[in-house]
């Protein structure tokens, strides 16, 4: 189908994180504290370059002050030496943590005022001192910084080593600095020339920053795939592939779109283009989130925090939103489609991960509450499987990030097909955010931990709020039953606090099941999504293998594994319409010596004899009820990960933001 190879493939690496400054503090303390910032993003080694004085040759440019090939060609670096430049690039780069990159970076090393950073995420070779980022041109002249993977990398490999350039690391990056300087080397030209026609030759993704010896008081970023955000600071600036980066020296911010280039100098400031160099005027934002959003506080993980943020996030997701006196909800980022969004003979959910559950939960609010046909689609699957589409479709695309870009490859595919394409996203000005023709933010702030708790929270909610606009809007709901619904979404961030007092309780029985091997989650109907959730939340960090099923399909399969080893996790509200077969499958669990750790309500005490561990809930409607049921799940899963010396915040192999296939 021709339409869908016009559609980008989901590439990239999210996961890396760039940090670049130019300004007047020092460069490496600049640079290492937003590199800290975006540990949360997932990453395996670290590294920085810093634009410096030489002394009298730049033969110590390099990793540790060993980056030169020893092989550079005479005519480039006699070309060089003639400029007069007299400025080196001092890299430094570690494996590992950037608590290790900081220790690397004695007082005495790595001091100017512009440079680069990266936290890398293995894509082509190991986690090495060698395959981290940046990376220097042959003869040290250049430096590279780059998320995103170059697809025709095997094809630039040959053609730079035939014409004698020599790779010292495994990695993709590598080709992108030889590529810059063998364009110049061919004819010089300014830094952001070389950058413009270099990139027309890498096919892939990249979010890149570049600095040149030659040009010493000047930064390119480009962008393509790949987010990439200026700060703008006091006589300073910024590059970084996250907002948390920056927003401890400047809130002012602009956007990069794909296939844009920005160059910053010391004396002009900054000018954003497009890589045709065509020039573009591009409004400066005010990020929402605060310094504090992004710290730890007074707890011991950036997860627990969030756990219990959870409140505040519903109050805010609600927030102008509810409109209780009148019976109706205040949609602003809706208002211009919900003609077209009412008509919709079908509506699609694409995302991934955590997100996908909250699709598969929107699914049935929106079928059960305005009678509107569903599907929900794992995004990394949905443009593989020649989906048949429709213009009439709407099309909502969920991703906490609004980078992932398997979603937004999904989203592009849809847009190809003229569907109405709505972004539910927490980061405001992301790419999905900007890609749509309408969406709701979900104001859940920053969230630092790799597995997504509060956001999550933040997606339900919002998923809610719209099935019943939607509701309304297509007769399927009367006023009275409106006021009640909407009742009980502002009563929920009260009796969700009251769930969070329970951690004591939740604590005690993670003591008990630390060391189990398996667990398994049963949930029907609403909750069914909510079992999804619980299981990948207590797999991902604390690594015990979990699976939530649909509490009827236990019988067709899973009973297999129950024994006295086995807990098994069941979200048995009272106000589920299937709750006598929930007891029923309680029963099934008992007969086989298995655990059961029960969620039910406050006032029910049908369950006390049949479940080893209790977690009550209050009494609530039926639709809200997974935002009660999920959050002791969610603590459950974190004492567990804690108790096993996990790293809760940064789960091996995981990353926040998943973008490569």
């Amino acid at each position: 189908d021709p339409l869908r190879e016009r559609v980008p493939k989901p590439r990239g690496s999210l996961m890396c994180g760039i940090v670049a400054y130019l300004g007047s503090a020092e460069a490496k303390q600049v640079m290492l504290a937003g590199l800290a910032r975006l540990e949360y993003r997932g990453y395996d080694s670290a590294g920085i370059a810093v634009m410096q004085p030489k002394a009298v040759d730049f033969m110590g440019a390099g990793s540790s002050d060993d980056g030169s090939y020893g092989s550079c060609e005479p005519d480039i670096k006699r070309r060089r030496s003639a400029s007069g430049n007299g400025y080196r690039i001092k890299v430094i780069k570690s494996a590992g943590k950037v608590s290790h990159l900081s220790a690397a970076c004695s007082s005495d090393v790595a001091m100017g005022t512009v440079g680069i950073a990266h936290t890398r995420w293995a894509t082509h070779g190991p986690p090495t001192d060698v395959n981290a980022h940046p990376h220097l041109s042959m003869d040290g002249m250049l430096a590279v910084v780059h998320n995103g993977i170059v697809e025709n990398f095997r094809a630039l490999k040959a053609e730079l080593e035939r014409k004698g350039y020599k790779m010292r690391s495994d990695t993709d990056t590598e080709l992108i600095v030889h590529l810059i300087s063998d364009v110049r080397k061919q004819k010089w030209m300014p830094l952001e020339e070389a950058v413009r026609q270099a990139l027309t030759q890498v096919h892939g993704a990249f979010g890149i920053a570049v600095l040149s010896a030659d040009e010493p008081d000047l930064l390119v970023g480009a962008r393509k795939g790949s987010p990439l955000i200026l700060g703008i600071g006091e006589d300073e600036y910024l590059l970084a592939s996250d907002a948390s980066a920056v927003v401890e020296r400047t809130r002012r911010v602009a956007y990069l779109n794909d296939g844009e280039l920005v160059v910053i100098t010391r004396t002009q400031g900054y000018e954003i283009k497009t890589l045709d160099n065509v020039k573009l005027c591009r409004e400066v934002e005010e990020l929402q989130m605060s310094l504090q959003e992004i710290q730890k506080g007074s707890y011991k993980h950036f997860m627990l925090k969030e756990i219990c943020e959870q409140p505040e996030v519903l109050e805010n997701a609600m927030r102008g939103r509810l409109l209780p006196l009148e019976g109706d909800l205040n949609l602003g980022g809706l208002t211009s489609v919900m003609p077209q969004l009412i008509s919709a003979p079908r509506i699609l959910i694409i995302a991934c991960g955590t997100s996908w559950h909250a699709g598969l939960l929107g699914e049935y609010l929106l079928e059960s509450l305005a009678r509107v046909p569903v599907e929900v689609e794992y995004a990394s699957e949905f443009r593989y499987r020649n989906p048949i589409i429709n213009k009439e479709d709407a099309v909502i695309a969920i991703s906490q990030s609004g980078e992932t870009a398997d979603t937004l490859a999904a989203l592009l595919l849809a847009k190809k097909h003229g569907c109405l394409c709505l972004g539910v996203c927490n980061q405001v000005g992301s790419t999905i955010a900007r890609e749509t023709d309408a969406g709701v933010y979900l104001h859940a702030g920053p969230e630092i931990g790799v597995a997504s708790t509060k956001a999550f929270s933040a997606q339900i909610v919002v998923l809610m709020m719209i099935a019943l606009k939607l509701a309304r809007e297509r007769h399927q709901i009367n006023d009275e039953g409106m006021r009640s619904k909407l009742r009980a979404l502002l009563e929920l961030p009260a009796q969700l606090r009251r769930v969070l007092e329970q951690k004591e309780e939740v604590l005690h029985m993670a003591r008990v099941f630390k060391y189990a091997s398996n667990f398994l989650y049963l949930g029907r109907g609403l909750n069914f999504p909510v079992a999804l959730e619980g299981a990948l939340k207590l797999k991902e960090i604390s690594y015990i293998h979990a699976e939530g099923y649909p509490a009827a399909e236990m019988k067709h399969g899973p009973i297999a594994l129950i024994d006295q080893f086995m807990p098994v996790v069941v979200i048995a509200p009272r106000s589920d319409p299937n709750y006598a077969k929930l007891q029923s499958n309680i029963e099934e669990v008992l007969a086989r010596g298995g655990s059961v750790i029960g969620i039910i309500e406050e006032d029910n005490h049908e369950l006390d004899s049949k479940c080893e561990y209790l977690i009550r809930v209050p009494r609530a409607e039926e639709f809200v009820t997974p935002l009660l049921s999920v959050a002791p799940l969610q603590l459950m899963a974190y004492y567990i990960a804690d108790m096993r010396k996990c790293n809760v915040d940064q789960p091996r192999n995981l990353a926040k933001s998943v973008t490569v296939e």
